[in-house]
Formats: C-alpha cells, structure tokens, sequence
C-alpha cells in the first residue's frame, strides 16, 4: 500500500469519534492529578510556616546560639590580652564562625552581635541607688557591638572609647535603657561605682539613656537584664532581693573588664534567620544544633574561637516541640490523604471500567478476528494517553502556581502516579476481560464469581483483617506507620467485602414473600437487588466506605479538639468570667451586686483565697485555701462542670469546719478533723467530700471552707460569674465604676486566645478539602456505577413496559432496587467510622492538637471520642444523594420509548 493510502490513525479515529467521554476523562485526570500534586505542598506549606512561626515567636534566649569563651589567659602579656577583645578581633571571629554554622542554619545578622561582658555582676557601691530590702544592686556590663543601629537616643549620647583602653583603666562610659534608668533613678550624667576590681572600684559615667528600637528583639532581649532590670533573690531564709541590670558600654571599653573579678567572657551571639527556613528542614536544624553543641561543628568552632569555647542554645528545645506537635498533627492528615487516595483510585479504576463495559462489543469483536491482547492495549494505552497526560501536567503546573514554597519532587510523583494509573485502568481492564475470544458476553447477574475470583477476595480479607487486627493489638504507636495512616481504607475494604457478598441473602429471602403480593414492584425490585453483580457493587460501595469513614474520623478529631479548648479555657478562668484583684487584696464592697445585675449573668459567687500549712511545724503554706459561700459557689461549680456540691456539706459544727478537698489533699489529710494554719490563723477542718476540680482553683490541690468560718481573713479577692450570655461591655463597665486595680478575664476571650497555629490551622483545612473531595469521588463513583448499569435498566424497563408496567412503577422499581444498597453504604459507614475512630483514637494527642501553641494553660485530658453527628451527617448525605441520582436515572429512562431500548439478540 503506498504511505498516503495507508489508513487513519487509531488514536485519532477514536477521539474523533467520541470528543465528549475524553474530555470528561481529561478533566477527571486533571483534578485527580492535582489534588495528588497539591496536597504534599499543602502539607509541606503549613508545615513550614509552623517552624518558621516556632523559632520567630520564641523568646530570644531560647533560639539565639551563643558562643563563648573565657578571657584571655592570665598567662599572656596584658597588651595581648587586651587585643584578643578589642572588636576588630572579635569581629573577624564572629566572620568565621558565622561561616561554620551547619545548614539549615542561618544568621539574621541585623540581631546578631558580640563582644565582652562580665559573666559575673558586679555590686555598686552607690548608696543613693534603690534598695528593696536593703541590699544594693548588681550590675552586667556588656561591651556589645551594634549599639547605634539597634536604640534611639533619649537623653544625652551613645558612649565611647577610644584605643587608650586597657586592662588598667578604671573608668569607662555607659549607657542604659529607658526602662533601667527609670526603675534605679540613673540619667545622663549618674556616676556608677562598681566594686569587684583589685586595685579600686570601677567607675561607669551615664553617658546615655536609650529607647530600644525592637526591645522584643534578639539584640535587647537574648540578654534581657540588658533590656529590662529584673529582681533577684540572695537564696536567704526567708528570700532578700535586690535589683539586678545592665549596662551597655563601648565595644572599645572590653579591654577594662579584663582587670576585675567579675568573670569577663567573650561571646558572639547568633540570632537565627527564619525566612529560609522549610518543614523539611527539621531533622536536618535538629542534627545541626546538636553538632553544634557537642559534635563535631563545635570542634569547628573551637579552632576559630578558642580551645575553650561552648555554644549554648534553647534552639532544640523549640525544634522538638514544634516535632512534636507535628508528629501529633500527622496522623490525621495521613488519614485524610490515605482516605481520599484511595477514593480517587476506585474511581479511577472504576472509569476504566467504564470505558471498557461500553466499548464490549468492539473489544469482543477485535480478538475474533485476530487481535492480539499486546496490540490492543497498546492502541488503548495510546488512546487514553493522548488526554490523560497533558492533563496530569496541567494538573501538576496549577497546583505548583497554587502553592509554593515547597519541594517539587514529591508533587511530581503524586501527578505521575495518577497519570500511570489513569492510561493503565482500560487497557489493563479489557486485557483481562478479553484474555479469550468469546461469541458474545452473557448477563452480569446470572453469573457466578469463579474459583479465582473468590480466592482474591479471601486473601484480600484476610489480609485486611489481619492488618486490622495487629493494628488493635499493638496500638498507634509508631510514627509514621502506614497501618495507622490507611486504617480507614483497610476497614471499609473488610466492610465492602463482606457486606458485598452477606448482603443479598436477605434480600433473597424477602423476595419469596414479596412475590406473594400484590404487584409486582416490591419482588422486582427486591430480586434484582439481590442478584446485582458483586463486581459491579464492590468498587462504588468501597469509595461509600472510605469516604465517610475519613469524614466520620475527621468530625470526631475536630469535634475533639473544640472540646479541649473549650475545657482549657474554662480550667483557665473557672467560670464564664472572672474578676479579680491586682495585688489579691479584697474586692471593693458592692462589687458582686453590681456584676450580678449586668445582663447575662445567672450566677454571682465571691471567693477569698488564703494560704495553709498541713502542720503547725511547717514553715511554707502551700496549701489553697479557699473560703466561699456555700449554696452561690455550689450551684455555680455545679453549672460550671467543675465539681459542684451540696451546700450542707459546707458547715460549722462544734467549731470544726467541714470541707471539701481535692483527692490529694483528702488522701494526705484523712476524713478526721485535722488542724491547719492559715494566714488568717489555725483551723480545723474535716473533709466531707472530694472534688477533683473546682472554679476558684482550677488547678491544683485545694481545700474549700465556710468563709463565714475564716474569722480573721481579708475578706474576697477573687468574684466568679456564670451566665451563657452575658454582656461583655456592661460587665466591664459595671468593674470599672466599682474601683480601680481590678482585673476582668473572660471565659469567651481565653477561648478565642487558643487560636490555631499554622500546625494545626493547616491540618484542619486540608482534612476539610480532602472530606469534601472524597465526598465528591464517592458521588462520581455512585455516578459511574449506576452509568455502567444504566443500559441494562433500561432494557428492563422497556421490556417491563411492553407487558404492562406504567411509567410511574418504573420509576418506582428503580428507586426500590437502590434504597438496598443506598441502605448498606450508609448503615457501613457508620459502623466503620465507629471502628475506626475506636481504632485510632489512642494514637491521636488531642490536647497537642488544640493548645500546641498555648503556654500556660493545662490540658484536660482530652480523649478522642465518636462523635455523633460526624456518623450521621454524611451517611445522611449519601442517602440524599443516592437517591437523588436514582430517581433521575428513573426520570432519564421513563422519557425515552421502549422502541429505543429493545434490539434483536441483545443479551441485556
């Protein structure tokens, strides 16, 4: 045959002939693929911004690296030891040990500085300066770099120095923060005299006084004595304070800190840069800052800045939280990516099965007439090719332009492998339907499933059930675990294969009685039920199974976790708002009568708070003791949910004063009368009942009296108030009016402070799109499912017609023949979303989840729980749905003329 007489292409030919089904096909693969692409960016995305928010909101002591070494030898001459701290030697330090930090680690060096301080205070001599309980305060002085670019000079100028320095001088200029001159009453000018030099004090001349441009910053915070003053205790019986500070001096001062006894180190400080940081780069940070610390970059580091020198860093400590929040929030997303991958894996397999049930009769008819199995599931492979791939590679370029900052690698292999799958399912259907040339192709439910069939499906259950099984033994514990991840598709896959096969036993055995009534709808309906193809069934009931089992375990996870933060934030306050005192002296008289006419509030209970030691020899009292009044105080503990009581068991009899104690004060006390010393003077007290929690002390241990019964106390300083709905303004401003120093914290406000961090802002979002994109699979496979039955319905209600049946009964049959199956997807998934929720729950730290982020508040043991409405809810939606699509398949099909259906030989 000549080239241009040789015959159109395959591939060609065939898109020419049906455009639409490869469209449809293309743009099921394009947003197949870019899910598969973009949910590991999405991960990686969110976890990003989980480590880069760690380091950038962690307190600057803790993510800055130090590296420091002792003062020069003692050995050496006093004009070398006074160049190794001049800055041009410490600078060409801090260049090279800049250089030697591992990767992933980089420096923002805006808040990275160095130079010389005393690692030691020194005591001023002054006596004019503050002195809390009579001892004179204590002073850093730090030689740092990066003075004028980090403050605002408020009074006077910056200090210098000029190259005369040296270790013998006794004189330097300085300069302190806004904050430090306020509270020790220093400005330009104040001569500091510093003790702790052999030969004399040393004298630090006020040159400055500055205004921190970042105070929260690394530079002002990594030391924050240099920022702010703080109070320090001697240790004594009892405790003394005095005011520690510091003081900033020039960086050509250091050579004079070398001659006194306050311990003068140099340093070179090292603030971490977080804008390059990835989620990726965690194990890699942790690996690096270990080294650093005590590996080999610290033998690195010690031949740039001595034999001596120690890098030490809290960077770890923040890493490995952020670790393990991550750990915590992984398994839920694991289970949504594993939910909707295998969702889009069976509708996927199910449109090649599609495609190949439409096309029988060609495929039949091509291995008659000599079609070998290799040529044509190339041609299919070539045909379904041409659309799936492009579409895999726009697929895979949106969800790159959607998300970014994030590795390509992984998104490359998620839009590959779908592409694989997609040009895989018919070729690989017809070659195994087509395996033999056969006359034509017999009736789906007629068949029996053969030997082999059989065998697959029992290995297929057993091993899912095994898998299931060793799961339940040994528990969620292991990080990473694929068990744990596709525990939801390795349960439903046991349900469908199961219920697939138990399923129609019963509605065989209803069919016997239906067929004695009248009409012929409920028997037809019940036996073609009954004898629906499991291979039909299998696949669509699989993707009902997985897809609300993923929702039902991710309304559980999400109901959880509002649960825990609505817990902390009521451990927090005790009650819906809480007003209190600033220095704990008593509440103004009148206070609780005000609060209790704001609107809302159901419940006004004031409490005074006194501090008891168990035993007349014990010097600390450290047991809370809380006075209340006993019938307000139970009905609020009793609303609240925290322990509430009978008022009874609050009384005065023969001066012992009942109580109510939390167990490990019941425990250490006993239920005889026991004596106790308060602030207010000895009681004796007898416990009545035990509470674990209570609203004036949420946490702790604590013994709750009779505040008639505390004669000599102060009186209230803590008022708590109940009410669902109370008038947030009105409350303050009913405070407000009743004095000043009070403090108002709100139970609505402590919840809305436990905000989700990236973490889990991420995790939770990504669970919501994967729910609904496995919702929508499952519908398409529902869809699929019923198109591929669609002309055999058809048929049957045509022929059904012919002898009599009315429109109105077709319908009706439909929609009776798919309330069974529509029955046992919803009612499986349920059951399996309970399974799997039981299953997993003791891997999931729900209080991780919720308050990761949330310092200060105590989690309340939360434990994952099914929630109830995550079942029903979308077993409800696939019910509708279910229906909705039989009932316009019943409407599609009662339009169209029975003429149009029926063919001479058709099989259906």
């Amino acid at each position: 045959m000549p080239p241009n007489a040789q015959g159109a292409s395959w591939v060609r030919t065939r898109l020419r002939a049906a455009p639409w089904p490869a469209v449809v096909f293309g743009v099921l693969v394009l947003v197949t693929a870019f899910l598969a692409a973009v949910l590991p960016r999405a991960v990686e995305a969110y976890e990003t911004d989980g480590l880069r928010e760690a380091v950038a909101t962690a307190a600057p002591e803790s993510t800055v690296l130090e590296l420091k070494t002792e003062q020069p030898g003692l050995n050496r001459p006093e004009e070398a030891r006074a160049d190794e701290v001049r800055p041009e030697a410490l600078a060409a330090v801090y260049g090279r040990a800049r250089a030697l930090l591992p990767e992933p680690l980089r420096v923002d060096p805006d808040e990275s500085a160095y130079g010389v301080r005393t690692g030691k205070s020194l005591q001023a001599l002054d006596a004019w300066l503050p002195r809390p309980d009579g001892l004179l305060p204590r002073f850093t002085l730090l030689a740092q770099s990066g003075a004028a670019g980090h403050a605002t000079v408020r009074e006077g100028r910056l200090p210098t120095a000029d190259g005369s320095v040296s270790v013998d001088t006794r004189s330097v200029e300085g300069a302190v923060t806004a904050e430090t001159a306020r509270t020790l009453r220093l400005r330009a000018g104040s001569t500091l005299t510093l003790d702790g030099f052999t030969d004399g004090p040393l004298t630090v001349r006020v040159t400055g006084v500055l205004q921190p441009r970042h105070p929260e910053r690394s530079y002002w915070s990594a030391e924050p004595v240099l920022r702010t003053p703080a109070m320090a205790s001697d240790g004594g019986r009892p405790p003394q304070f005095y005011w520690e500070a510091g003081v900033l001096l020039a960086p050509g001062a250091a050579p004079a800190l070398l001659g006194g006894q306050g311990e003068p180190e140099r340093y070179w400080r090292f603030a971490p840069a977080t804008g390059r940081l990835s989620g990726a780069d965690t194990a890699a940070l942790a690996d690096g800052i270990a080294s650093l610390e005590d590996g080999p970059a610290l033998v690195r580091m010690r031949g740039v800045a001595g034999p001596t020198a120690q890098l030490s860093t809290g960077l770890e400590q923040v890493v490995g939280a952020y670790a393990e929040t991550r750990d915590a929030v992984a398994p839920v997303v694991a289970v949504a990516a594993f939910g909707i991958a295998a969702v889009a894996f069976v509708v996927l397999v199910m449109s090649g099965g599609l495609a190949a049930a439409r096309r029988e009769g060609e495929l039949a008819l091509l291995r008659a007439r000599g079609g070998s199995l290799r040529g044509i599931a190339g041609r299919l492979l070539a045909e379904n090719a041409v659309p799936a791939v492009p579409a895999a590679a726009c697929g895979l370029l949106l969800a790159v332009l959607v998300v970014d900052e994030a590795r390509l690698l992984p998104a490359v292999l998620g839009a590959g492998a779908v592409a694989v799958l997609a040009c895989a399912a018919l070729p690989v259907r017809a070659a195994v339907a087509h395996r033999r040339p056969r006359a034509q192709q017999g009736r789906d439910d007629l068949a029996r499933p053969g030997g082999r069939r059989t065998v697959a499906e029992l290995t297929l259950l057993v091993l899912a059930a095994g898998s299931v099984l060793t799961l339940r033994r040994r528990g969620p514990a292991g990080d990473g675990d694929l068990l744990v991840s596709a525990a939801p598709v390795l349960v439903a896959l046991v349900a469908a294969l199961v219920l697939v096969r138990l399923h129609p036993l019963p509605l065989r055995w209803a069919a016997g009685p239906a067929g004695r009534l009248r009409g012929v709808v409920g028997f037809l309906s019940l036996a073609r039920a009954g004898r629906s193809p499991a291979a039909v069934a299998t696949l669509p009931l699989l993707a009902l199974l997985t897809a609300l089992t993923t929702a039902a375990f991710g309304g559980s996870v999400l109901a959880g976790v509002a649960d825990a933060r609505d817990r902390a934030a009521l451990l927090e306050t005790g009650a819906d708002a809480l007003v209190t005192t600033a220095d704990g002296s008593p509440l103004p008289a009148g206070l609780a009568r005000s609060v209790g006419k704001v609107a809302g509030v159901r419940q006004v209970t004031a409490v005074g708070v006194e501090f008891a030691s168990e035993r007349a020899s014990d010097e600390a009292r450290s047991l809370t003791v809380a006075g209340v009044e006993p019938d307000s105080y139970g009905e609020l503990a009793a609303r609240m949910g925290l322990g509430g009581f009978a008022a009874d068991r609050l009384r005065m009899r023969g001066g012992v004063l009942d109580a109510v104690a939390s167990p490990e004060v019941a425990e250490r006390l006993g239920r005889a009368p026991h004596r106790i010393v308060t602030d207010a003077g000895p009681l004796t007290v007898r416990i009545t009942a035990v509470r674990p929690r209570t609203p004036a002390v949420p946490e702790g241990e604590f013994l709750l009296v009779d505040a008639a019964g505390l004669k000599d106390s102060a009186g209230p300083s803590t008022l708590l108030a109940a009410g669902a709905g109370l008038d947030t303004k009105a409350l303050r401003a009913a405070v407000r009016g009743a004095g000043s120093g009070l403090s108002v914290t709100l139970r609505s406000e402590a919840r809305a402070a436990l905000s989700d961090a990236p973490l889990q802002a991420g995790a939770e979002r990504i669970y919501l799109w994967a729910v609904a994109a496995g919702a929508g699979y499952a519908v398409l496979a529902l869809v699929l499912g019923l198109v591929r039955s669609a002309p055999e319905r058809a048929a049957l209600l045509a022929r059904l017609r012919t002898l009599g049946m009315t429109t109105r009964q077709g319908r009706h049959l439909l929609g009776l023949e798919a309330l069974p199956q529509t029955l046992l997807a919803a009612g499986g998934g349920m059951a399996v979303g309970w399974a799997t929720v039981g299953l997993l729950a003791p891997g999931i730290d729900l209080d991780r989840l919720a308050l990761a982020d949330a310092s200060g508040v105590t989690p309340p043991d939360a434990v994952l729980r099914t929630d109830l409405w995550s079942l029903a809810l979308p077993a409800a939606g696939a019910m509708l749905l279910a229906g909705a699509v039989a009932v316009a398949q019943a409407w599609w099909a009662g339009r169209r003329t029975p003429i149009s259906h029926l063919r001479a030989g058709d099989m259906r």
